[in-house]
C-alpha cells in the first residue's frame, strides 16, 4: 500500500486530477493499458491535447508508459491504484473512487 503522502504532495497530485480530462484519463486506464489511439476514440479530445494531459500525468507519477512496438502503451501507475477498490486511485492522502460514476460520453 502506498505510504501516506506529505500534504503538498496531496494537493499536487489533486491539481493534477483537477482538470476533467486528466480524471478522465486514469478512468480509463483502471481498465487495463491502452495506446493513444484508443484514449482518443474513448475521451474525444485532439490528440496532441491528449498528449499535453499524458505529460503532466506521468510527470505527477500518475501514468508510466511502455514501449509496445511502434506506439507507447499507457497504463496507471501500480504504486497509485487502490489496493482496497478496483476502480480508485490512492493519491497517499486519499482515495478517489470511480465506481458508480456514469461513464462520460
Amino acid at each position: 500500500m502506498k505510504k501516506t503522502a506529505a500534504p503538498s504532495d496531496c494537493a499536487d497530485q489533486m491539481k493534477v486530477l483537477s482538470d476533467v480530462t486528466r480524471l478522465s484519463v486514469p478512468e480509463e486506464l483502471l481498465a487495463g493499458p491502452k495506446h493513444v489511439n484508443e484514449l482518443n476514440a474513448l475521451i474525444k479530445i485532439d490528440q496532441s491535447l491528449l498528449s499535453h494531459h499524458l505529460k503532466v500525468l506521468r510527470d505527477a507519477g500518475l501514468v508510466k508508459t511502455t514501449r509496445n512496438g511502434k506506439g507507447i502503451l499507457y497504463e496507471f501507475a501500480p504504486e497509485a491504484k487502490s489496493q482496497v477498490a478496483d476502480k480508485a486511485l490512492n493519491l497517499g492522502c486519499c482515495q478517489i473512487s470511480f465506481e458508480g460514476l456514469p461513464k462520460r460520453r
